[in-house]
């Protein structure tokens, strides 16, 4: 049990949280992309867990993405991504999660000619598999890739448009250099008439990330920010997602990886400013931190009280697409959680 400040490690796996920025395949650890292969008959240069492992190696978000995108040749079938979604939603709720809202990139497996219902319908399967056996609600954001064209976005989205139903809302990752959120407004505009909620990475440090900040608050509109921690650079945007209860979906292991920062002052500076701000595990197979891995990093570097991890969990709720019901039933578990724990 915690004392009256400082969470553990354990407390923070038991409290129940939501996990809003997270990467279907960043969940691609090396055993399973093994496994993969090798059901799929692919010849990878890579034999053994440790030699995948030691693939892993960037320092910005080029030389992550020049890793990430190859690794996802081994999921081909219905089957893979069912085995890669269920993989990781057996690891969240082992982290204490109870709802997630999770990524999926469609166009970097059809441009390989894999069918976008297989995409779908695997992760989809797999998200009711999870209520049933693990009691783990989810749901799936597509996102399209910045750095593909703005046809391409437009044409994912009308292939989903078939399978709306099984899709909470959509995205926008990848290479955010010379492709700002207004590249994409008409899809998203596209997206919100199809009734879809609406969030767009703006990555910590880029080139013009206050302006994107800006941009997806002023002229699209999104329903929530994933990264967004420049956003302190101007307090105008600072009190607007204060006001509207925007959530800003931080991810510190990884935000190390792509700059030698976590960002954890900006992160208690939004919090202690009332901001909805959540942490998250982004890609953990490659940064090697689950969500209960980023509270306990995060805890560590900034001093964290309980009260304060116990804010980023409601938060994570507070921020979520799900009902005001259900909201309602998952703050109930932490107030339940905390009064039994500390």
């Amino acid at each position: 049990m915690p004392s009256a400040t400082v969470p553990t490690p354990e407390f923070i796996a038991g409290l129940p949280k939501c996990e809003l920025h997270l990467h279907l395949e960043g969940t691609l650890e090396p055993d399973l992309k093994l496994a993969l292969a090798k059901r799929n008959g692919i010849e990878l240069d890579q034999k053994t867990v440790a030699e995948v492992r030691a693939t892993y190696e960037f320092d910005d978000l080029a030389s992550f993405l020049a890793v990430y995108y190859p690794a996802m040749e081994v999921l081909r079938t219905e089957q893979d991504f069912y085995d890669l979604a269920m993989a990781y939603l057996r690891r969240a709720a082992a982290d204490g999660v109870r709802h997630v809202e999770m990524f999926f990139d469609p166009q970097a497996h059809t441009t390989r000619g894999v069918p976008f219902a297989d995409v779908v319908q695997g992760y989809h399967r797999a998200t009711v598999d999870a209520r049933d056996e693990l009691g783990i609600s989810s749901a799936l954001i597509l996102c399209f890739l910045r750095d593909h064209t703005a046809e391409s976005a437009a044409e994912t989205l009308e292939s989903a448009a078939p399978f709306k139903d099984l899709i909470v809302g959509v995205g926008l990752d990848s290479d955010e250099r010379d492709n700002p959120p207004l590249k994409f407004a008409d899809t998203f505009a596209r997206a919100r008439e199809l009734g879809l909620k609406l969030t767009m990475h703006c990555d910590i440090d880029q080139v013009g990330s206050i302006e994107h900040i800006r941009q997806v608050i002023e002229e699209i509109g999104v329903d929530r920010i994933d990264h967004g921690t420049n956003i302190v650079e101007d307090p105008r945007l600072v009190e607007i997602v204060r006001e509207r209860g925007l959530g800003l979906t931080s991810c510190p292991v990884s935000n190390s990886f792509v700059t030698d920062d976590m960002k954890a002052d900006e992160i208690v500076a939004l919090l202690r400013a009332g901001v909805k701000i959540m942490i998250n595990s982004d890609d953990p197979a490659y940064f090697g931190a689950y969500v209960a891995g980023n509270y306990v990093a995060l805890a560590e570097k900034a001093g964290l009280s309980v009260a304060d991890v116990v804010q980023l969990a409601r938060n994570s709720f507070e921020a979520s697409w799900l009902s005001d019901e259900d909201k309602a039933g998952y703050l109930a578990e932490i107030d339940a959680y905390v009064a039994a724990n500390v």
